[in-house]
C-alpha cells in the first residue's frame, strides 16, 4: 500500500459528509482504500477530483450524544455522532472503541443500505493490516458515526437456528413481490413475505468461533456467484450482498472471539435481506461472458471502469478468490461493469 496517498485521500474526504443528494452514501473512503490496496493509487486523486464535486459538506453537530440508545438511527444527529466518535478515537485505542461499539451497532447492520458496516470494514482493514495514523483513526470514527446515525435492523434477524449450508440457505431466500421504492421501503416488506422468517435464520451457525471466518468466506463466495445469475435485477444494489459480509469478515480479526457468532448471524441477515429485495426473481438466461482470470487485471479493469460499486465488488471478489481458489468469482466485477 502507498500509505501516503491513502492518508491524503482521507484528509480530503473528511471535510465531506457521509451522505449526499438526500441519503446516497459517500463511497469515497471505501473506493480510495480499495484502489490503493490493489496497486491503483495513482488513480485516486484524479478519481476524487470528480467524485468530491458530488459530495455535501460535513454536517455540524447539535449537542453531545448523552443517551446513545435514543440517538441510534437518528440521521438528524449525524453531526453529533461524527463528533462523538472523533473524540472517542482521539482519546482511546481504536480496538477498544471498536470492541465497545461493534455489538451495539451490529443489530442495525442494514444502516445506510449496509454502507455503515462496509465503511467500518474498510477502515478496520487498514488499521489492523497497515498500522495507525491520525487519518486512519479519524476514518474509523466517521465510519462508526455514519453507522450509528443510520442504524437500522433487518426485520426478523437474530441468532442462527437453521441447519442449511450457505448454498442452500441462499437458494431458499424469497424475493419480495413489491419491488418499488428504496431499500428502507423494501426492507419493511420483508416481515410479510412468505418464507422470510425462516430464511433469515436458516443458515447453520458456525460450530465454534474459529469457524466463523470460514462461514463468512462461504457467504461472500456464494453471494458473488449469485451476482452472476441474479445481478441483472438491480446491478448496483445487489453488490452489497457481497460487500456487507466481506466487511464483517475483515473486522473479525480485531474482535473478541465472543462476538464472532453474532457477527456471522448479522452478516447473513444483511446478505439475505439484500438478496430478497434486490436479486432478480429468475436467473439470467445467458451465462455472463467470462472476464480476465488474473486477479491484478481483474482489479485494473474495475479501476479503469471507475464506478465505485464495480471497484468495491472487485476488491471483495479478489478476497473470495484468494480464500477459495474459485475463478468463477473473478467474473463478477466484469459482469457488474457491463451492467452498471
Amino acid at each position: 500500500m502507498d500509505d501516503g496517498i491513502l492518508d491524503e485521500a482521507y484528509h480530503r474526504l473528511h471535510r465531506t459528509g457521509p451522505e449526499f443528494e438526500g441519503w446516497l452514501s459517500n463511497h469515497g473512503p471505501m473506493a480510495a482504500e480499495a484502489l490503493v490496496r490493489h496497486g491503483q493509487g495513482a488513480r485516486v486523486h484524479r478519481w476524487l477530483d470528480g467524485y468530491l464535486r458530488r459530495l455535501d459538506d460535513l454536517p455540524r453537530g447539535l449537542r453531545p450524544i448523552d443517551d446513545w440508545r435514543a440517538a441510534l438511527g437518528d440521521p438528524k444527529r449525524a453531526g453529533d455522532w461524527l463528533d462523538h466518535f472523533d473524540r472517542e478515537l482521539r482519546n482511546r485505542p481504536w480496538r477498544e472503541v471498536l470492541g465497545e461499539w461493534w455489538p451495539r451497532l451490529l443489530p442495525g447492520i442494514a444502516a445506510g443500505a449496509t454502507h455503515g458496516v462496509i465503511r467500518v470494514g474498510h477502515a478496520v482493514r487498514v488499521l489492523h493490516t497497515d498500522g495507525e495514523t491520525p487519518e486512519r483513526r479519524a476514518e474509523l470514527g466517521q465510519a462508526l458515526g455514519y453507522w450509528a446515525a443510520r442504524w437500522q435492523p433487518v426485520p426478523g434477524a437474530g441468532p442462527l437456528t437453521g441447519h442449511a449450508d450457505v448454498a442452500a440457505a441462499l437458494a431458499g431466500v424469497p424475493r419480495i413481490a413489491d419491488r418499488s421504492g428504496g431499500i428502507r421501503e423494501r426492507l419493511g416488506r420483508l416481515t410479510g413475505e412468505p418464507g422470510w422468517s425462516t430464511a433469515v435464520t436458516a443458515l447453520r451457525p458456525p460450530a465454534d468461533p474459529d469457524r466463523a471466518a470460514r462461514t463468512l468466506t462461504e457467504v461472500v463466495h456464494r453471494a458473488a456467484l449469485d451476482y452472476l445469475r441474479f445481478g441483472h435485477g438491480e446491478p448496483v444494489m445487489l453488490v452489497h450482498a457481497v460487500t456487507a459480509p466481506t466487511a464483517v469478515l475483515r473486522t473479525l480479526p480485531a474482535l473478541d472471539p465472543a462476538l464472532r457468532a453474532p457477527s456471522v448471524a448479522a452478516a447473513w441477515a444483511a446478505t439475505a435481506a439484500v438478496t430478497s429485495v434486490y436479486a432478480a426473481p429468475a436467473p439470467t438466461a445467458a451465462t455472463p461472458v467470462d472476464g480476465p482470470t488474473d486477479p491484478a487485471e481483474v482489479f485494473a479493469r474495475a479501476a479503469r471502469h471507475g464506478d465505485e460499486h464495480v471497484v468495491k465488488l472487485a476488491d471483495a471478489a479478489l478476497e473470495a478468490y484468494a480464500a477459495t481458489g474459485d475463478q468463477r468469482v473473478l467474473a463478477a466485477p466484469a459482469h457488474a461493469g457491463r451492467l452498471i
